[in-house]
């Protein structure tokens, strides 16, 4: 059993792992951006982005199988450690190269984690309205840090086949509710009325494909790493027949009410299938804050010198600081869906667009570093024969850089491809994005405030009934509670 549910390591446990990390409260958010958009733009740049997304995740395993391979010619073993993005760009460029990935990888995944914790909030209080979504972001981070408990990617198969189930099950749910709700009444759809709003769409979009920043763990986790590069884009392809239908039919039954409801539970009637959809997206939520985190918390580990301690316990203890900072940012910024666009144009736009794409480009800048491609070789064949076999030193000697994917002809066109990426993201997502998004960010604190006690709510009565409130709070965190010790003794 444990093996069965816990330890995974397959190419359909990085399939699933990547689908799930990809798609989720995104979801909610992108008939949001649709509205700020047009329907036409919103489907053609998921298309665009998430093919392009697909395509720097390709470039990240690759450096990732060059880092490895490079390694293990010189003996060194990885049983006790996971490599992460940082070390693989040290490994092959240098220590400046590794200040800058650490510094966006580091600061994306924490942004990361402050907007599932905004997300599960925003969700939940359209459930239960008797508390502020302030009050349950303080309830939810004391959830959410039980993922303390999760030692790697390695352990998340169950959670990650849960995870995009629920997603699935919301994202039709989106689907189908809006076509049976119909259009509402003096619906119009006027986007793009303005081109601050039409970049913000954008970069939340760019945002929603930009997962992709816990690709090397992810590909750590597997037994046979080399088997990831189609991975990415095969969970893309799933994800897309979740978010185009969804965010289409959502903006067709709503049309420009979604641009003061950046949640699209908002506009939908209560329902228990309504509440249902809720409630999954919040375990899914758990689920994802612990994929941004996770890799938080290995750096952590690294500098206080905790990485190679079995202890889970004593791991968990030292995890705890990295939850602080995400709780207080999620309390400050509580702006659900302009973050997303901000956190898009800002840091998505290097850490997992414009980085791999340079990195790649000097990797293998050089004709000494792309003359023994083995990719689509008779070597290659015998390679991966080798690599399970006891001739592993022979391995390792045929261990050389990739030949180019048999869609891209040549070195040149994989450049080219490399250079308009980093000028596309660089101009139109952080340039015209950063813009835009800052823009709406900003408006959104002079409405609201920081540390805004509930954002976008509707005035509300109130009560005094807090008991079932409490039920709620203890309920909550029970299940999280429970649920991660049960894991933890499963585990050890």
């Amino acid at each position: 059993v444990k093996s069965l549910l816990w330890h995974g390591g397959s190419v359909y446990d990085a399939w699933f792992s990547c689908a799930s990390n990809q798609v989720a409260q995104v979801l909610l958010t992108l008939p949001y951006s649709f509205s700020q958009m047009g329907m036409l733009s919103g489907i053609i740049l998921q298309i665009f982005y998430g093919v392009l997304g697909s395509w720097t995740a390709y470039l990240i395993s690759v450096l990732y199988t060059e880092y490895r391979s490079r390694k293990e010619k010189e003996n060194v073993s990885f049983k006790n450690h996971v490599i992460q993005w940082f070390e693989v760009l040290d490994g092959l460029l240098g220590p400046y190269w590794k200040a800058i990935g650490l510094a966006f990888n580091c600061t994306f995944l924490l942004f990361g984690s402050v907007i599932q914790l905004i997300a599960c909030a925003s969700n939940i209080y359209y459930i239960n309205d008797k508390l502020d979504k302030r009050t349950w972001t303080y309830i939810f981070g004391a959830c959410c840090a039980t993922t303390v408990f999760i030692p790697s990617f390695h352990n998340y198969r169950i959670w990650s086949f849960l995870g995009l189930a629920m997603t699935t099950y919301t994202a039709w749910y989106l689907t189908i509710a809006s076509l049976v709700h119909g259009q509402a009444e003096g619906v119009t759809h006027q986007g793009p009325t303005k081109l601050v709003l039409y970049f913000t769409g954008a970069t939340n979009i760019l945002y929603t494909f930009g997962g992709h920043a816990v690709t090397v763990e992810i590909m750590h986790a597997m037994w046979k790493p080399q088997k990831f590069k189609s991975i990415y884009l095969l969970a893309t392809l799933y994800v897309f027949t979740l978010t185009i239908p969804s965010a289409t039919s959502v903006y067709w039954a709503f049309g420009d009410q979604l641009l003061d409801h950046s949640n699209a539970f908002s506009l939908l009637p209560h329902s228990a299938w309504r509440d249902a959809a809720v409630i999954l997206m919040l375990i899914h939520q758990f689920i994802t804050f612990g994929f941004a985190c996770t890799p938080l918390y290995f750096v952590w580990e690294k500098v206080v010198g905790m990485h190679d301690t079995k202890s889970i316990c004593l791991r968990a203890v030292c995890r705890l600081p990295v939850v602080i900072p995400i709780w207080f940012l999620a309390i400050i910024f509580p702006f659900f869906g302009p973050i997303n666009s901000a956190v898009g144009s800002l840091l998505v736009s290097f850490t997992v667009y414009i980085i791999p794409a340079l990195a790649h480009m000097f990797t293998y800048k050089s004709a000494s570093a792309r003359k023994d491609s083995l990719h689509g070789s008779v070597i290659w064949m015998l390679k991966r024969q080798l690599e399970s076999f006891p001739f592993r030193s022979l391995y390792r000697k045929l261990n050389a850089a990739e030949k180019p994917p048999f869609f891209l002809p040549s070195w040149t066109a994989v450049y080219a491809l490399n250079t308009f990426t980093v000028i596309w993201v660089l101009v139109i997502g952080f340039g015209l994005g950063g813009w835009a998004s800052m823009a709406n960010f900003i408006k959104q604190v002079d409405t609201f405030g920081l540390f805004a006690k509930c954002y976008q709510c509707p005035p509300s009565p109130s009560s005094s009934e807090t008991t079932e409130c409490l039920r709620y709070i203890c309920g909550i965190f029970g299940f999280a509670v429970v649920s991660l010790l049960g894991y933890s003794t499963l585990l050890y």
